[in-house]
């Protein structure tokens, strides 16, 4: 793609498109950044910008000259059919993204992982596996520092891992040559105007692929399980719960591989220190993905029985008077709370509630109900779990666990304390989002963090 001496507009200026704007400058684009957001909202990335001689149009009618551009590169999550952004594609604007802009350039061979939940830890064990494996690695995508600045240094022998969300996905024209879907669950429905839009957002991973390439599918998920039979290239399976023809699974204790005719072991389960059964599925597909991308089994094994896991998943933060406490903020669905709830033997005062993201609350509810000792409630969505926590113990003739209403995750750590007892756990996961308190589930659990610490 030629920029040179092109108008390109970029549009959201968070600090996942800062590298972007200086990609595209380097390149002798003349670049406009484009965000609603005001100059002191912006802050130190404005200064950046300034510095970086940007042009800036900022405020209510960010999107107002969009028509005057000929590349347009737009955010992840951003509708594309903004009426101006259709007007600037009628001008003849070609409308992009950062991470299509990087399959575009990129030489090396792309492992994508998508899902809704568990591509973060998948991502980052696939790339761990790698490395031990002796490949030259990049890991990128939704996390971490965006790759584009260094995609003309990546070299055709080395291997590209990332994480896609759907919001990434959903304007990419080709797949990667080896892909991964963790599992489809109900998420972003406040953003995808259905649950049918975003599953098909997924779907692009492996849309564009050819016969040589592969798609690793969750077989325990009806809706990935279902996905498989549209894939173009080599579908493959992983399962936790039961013993695969092909693929990779769980057989008792054992984490086994089974490709083309032949079966190795990996480890077995008590050797993982990653907590939970949905981080057996994360295990099993990141084992998967690395053999078919050329790993040996050896360093799978290093990998796997070595890693600790991501920040903000089930992350131990300390022990506190015999408790236990866990940030996993990023439990930003209900589904995603379950699972961590589900990771636990010990009783759980669990801290849950946050922005709403228009997702049903019924089976949180009952594992909660199923689960839960006491339940702290703060945010947006604290009522609204609350009438579905009392829904469901109703309807299954269970005592309803003590709920408590909060105004702060301050309040919260100190009132899921107060309510703790030697062996018991305090678990961080709020199955919603965290954005009418804090930016983002990071922001919010390096909050929780630094509270427990002042315990």
């Amino acid at each position: 793609m030629d920029v040179a001496g092109k108008r390109v507009a970029v549009v959201g200026l968070g600090v996942a498109n800062l590298p972007l704007v200086r990609f595209l400058q380097g390149k002798g684009a003349m670049v406009t950044g484009c965000d609603r957001k005001s100059r002191e909202e912006l802050g130190d990335r404005m200064r950046q910008l300034e510095e970086a001689g940007c042009a800036l149009q900022l405020g209510p009618g960010y999107l107002s000259n969009l028509a005057e551009q000929e590349l347009i590169f737009l955010t992840p999550g951003m509708r594309k059919n903004l009426p101006e952004i259709e007007r600037a594609r009628a001008a003849g604007a070609v409308v992009s993204s950062e991470i299509r802009l990087f399959f575009e350039l990129c030489r090396a061979p792309v492992l994508g992982i998508t899902g809704s939940s568990g591509k973060t830890t998948t991502t980052m064990l696939s790339g761990r596996i790698l490395e031990a494996n002796g490949d030259q690695v990049w890991v990128g995508g939704n996390i971490g520092q965006p790759l584009i600045e260094e995609v003309e240094r990546i070299p055709p022998s080395a291997k590209v891992v990332l994480e896609l969300s759907s919001f990434q996905l959903e304007d990419l024209t080709q797949s990667p040559r080896l892909a991964v879907v963790t599992n489809v669950t109900p998420n972003h429905l406040d953003q995808h105007a259905s649950m049918e839009e975003y599953v098909e957002a997924k779907k692009r991973i492996f849309r564009y692929q050819g016969a040589r390439d592969a798609c690793v599918f969750n077989y325990d998920n009806p809706v990935t399980r279902e996905m498989a039979s549209e894939c173009p290239g080599r579908a493959v399976f992983f399962s936790r719960q039961q013993e695969l023809g092909e693929g990779a699974f769980l057989r008792d204790a054992d984490f086994v591989l089974r490709l083309d005719g032949r079966e190795e072991q990996v480890c077995r389960r008590g050797e993982v220190k990653l907590l939970g059964a949905h981080n057996v599925e994360n295990v099993l597909a990141a084992s998967l993905a690395a053999r078919l991308f050329g790993a040996g089994v050896e360093a799978i094994r290093e990998a796997v029985t070595t890693f600790t896991g991501a920040p903000h998943r089930l992350e131990l933060v300390r022990e506190v008077g015999g408790v236990r406490y866990y940030n996993d903020s990023i439990a930003t669905t209900p589904a995603r709370a379950m699972a961590g709830l589900a990771s636990f033997a010990a009783p759980v005062v669990l801290i849950a509630g946050g922005y709403d993201k228009k997702l049903p609350f019924d089976e949180f509810a009952q594992a909660v109900v199923d689960r839960a000792k006491a339940v702290v409630l703060l945010g947006a969505t604290a009522a609204l779990i609350e009438q579905a926590i009392r829904r469901a113990a109703a309807e299954s003739n269970r005592e309803i666990p003590p709920l408590i209403r909060v105004g702060s995750l301050a309040e919260a750590v100190a009132e899921a304390a107060r309510r703790a007892e030697p062996g018991d756990v305090v678990l961080l996961s709020p199955a919603c989002a965290s954005y009418d308190m804090f930016q983002n589930f990071e922001e919010r659990g390096q909050r929780f963090r630094e509270l427990v610490r002042g315990l």
